[in-house]
């Protein structure tokens, strides 16, 4: 049987790729609940999707329900060092879901891969970090007019996005997954605490107990790190740049202080804040002699790698997924050459949280898929009633239940008469 179209690493790497696709399905029950629904509704059918996404098990099991949904779907990587070549090989051959990634890939073929995702024509687009909205809008014009509308998965998609809106150039409605209450108060904060220090201590096999553990930013992924980095025994400083995130870091047990005031203190670094250029060349300089520097946001250029490389007298490969600078006597150690930690050098955020996650996104596409017409060129957030469907299946698989009011009760929140 002939493959899909497809651009990746190995084929002879599906057989490991099952295995694992499967052992992630196992965690992921609403997943499940919705694909099985899919399958006999087909609210996708005949939809063409583009989905640049990481590639991975939790991912598969994402594209498995789209396509059981009816979708033609094409995947491309969201990041270079993400892709799990042997999740790519097994939707290629196993499930007949066109890929588009290889893990380590190059600038250029990154984009290639979008541009190959793109060719595709899709009416629905599904991005992570807004890389494929902004090819659309910059490189790929001719294909907005049969777009219907897009989801986003990630904090910093949906920044750009709201950006692209604000100046009237977003060309068609996108649903920020992102902000539905189940993506981002367990993803960003579960999801990413525990991956991210997988990520730091598989790269490094430091102890964290112990350690000064900076975390830059204090959204909902880095009150997760947060957490998780004291729950290890770390001593954990906050920086901020918001005044509320930063009283609610203190009022939390954290320290708090500039980025300048905590570099001479930290061992670890780890930026998760969305934006440019946290940890800079000057920040490197103060570090301590074997400070760690990593990243957990969606992009590269939390960490100004050009400037502190330009300040370096050398660079050097010393272990896989390090790279030691030597900057005033002293070595500086950035992990994944500034890339996501818990996706280069882990696995990324386990079964159970994606699940709801992916859920999510699957919904969204679902209800952009019905809906489109009636929405504007504008970001939206999904219904309130969509959260809570879903925490309402991944508490039953948990074995959960919870209490129902009462009609008095009802009765009693909907009135302004009955006072005390």
């Amino acid at each position: 049987m002939a493959l899909v179209k497809h651009d990746i690493k190995d084929i002879k790497l599906a057989k490991e790729g099952k295995q694992k696709i499967e052992w992630a399905e196992r965690n992921m029950p609403v997943l499940r609940s919705i694909r099985e629904r899919f399958v006999k509704e087909k609210p996708l059918k005949g939809l063409n999707m583009a989905c640049c996404l990481h590639v991975t098990t939790e991912t598969a099991n994402l594209a498995r329900t789209l396509k059981a949904g009816g979708a033609n779907v094409a995947v491309c990587a969201s990041n270079p060092l993400s892709t799990q070549d042997y999740t790519a090989a097994s939707l290629v051959k196993d499930y007949g879901i066109s890929v588009f990634a290889i893990n380590g890939e190059n600038n250029k073929t990154y984009y290639k891969h979008i541009h190959q995702a793109l060719d595709f024509k899709p009416q629905i687009t599904m991005d992570d970090g807004a890389d494929l909205v902004s090819v659309l809008h910059s490189e790929r014009k001719e294909l907005i007019e049969t777009v219907l509308a897009g989801t986003e998965e990630t904090t910093t998609g949906v920044i750009r996005l709201r950006a692209m809106e604000k100046d009237n150039a977003l060309r068609f409605a996108v649903v920020a997954v992102n902000d539905s209450k189940t993506k981002h108060f367990f993803d960003n904060r579960y999801g990413t605490g525990q991956s991210t220090l997988d990520g730091v201590i598989r790269a490094t096999n430091m102890l964290i107990s112990g350690s000064t553990v900076v975390v830059a930013g204090y959204g909902w992924c880095g009150r997760g790190l947060a957490m998780r980095a004291q729950g290890l025994g770390a001593k954990v400083i906050v920086t901020e740049v918001d005044n509320v995130k930063a009283l609610e870091a203190a009022m939390d047990g954290f320290q708090v202080m500039p980025m300048s005031k905590a570099v001479p203190i930290g061992d670890v670094f780890i930026t998760v804040t969305g934006n440019l250029n946290v940890i800079r060349a000057e920040h490197a300089k103060k570090m301590k002699d074997g400070a760690i520097i990593a990243n957990s946001g969606h992009f590269n250029a939390e960490i100004d790698i050009p400037g502190i490389t330009k300040a370096a007298k050398s660079k050097t490969n010393v272990r896989p997924m390090i790279e030691e600078y030597k900057i005033g006597g002293k070595r500086i150690m950035i992990l994944a050459d500034g890339r996501l930690i818990n996706l280069a050098a882990a696995e990324g955020h386990p079964a159970m949280v994606m699940d709801m996650s992916f859920a999510n996104q699957a919904l969204a596409s679902e209800f952009v898929a019905k809906s489109y017409a009636k929405l504007e060129n504008k970001v939206y957030t999904l219904p309130d009633k969509v959260d809570q469907e879903i925490a309402k299946i991944k508490l039953k698989s948990m074995g959960i239940g919870v209490d129902k009011l009462t009609k008095e009760q009802k009765v009693y929140l909907n009135s302004w008469t009955m006072g005390t």
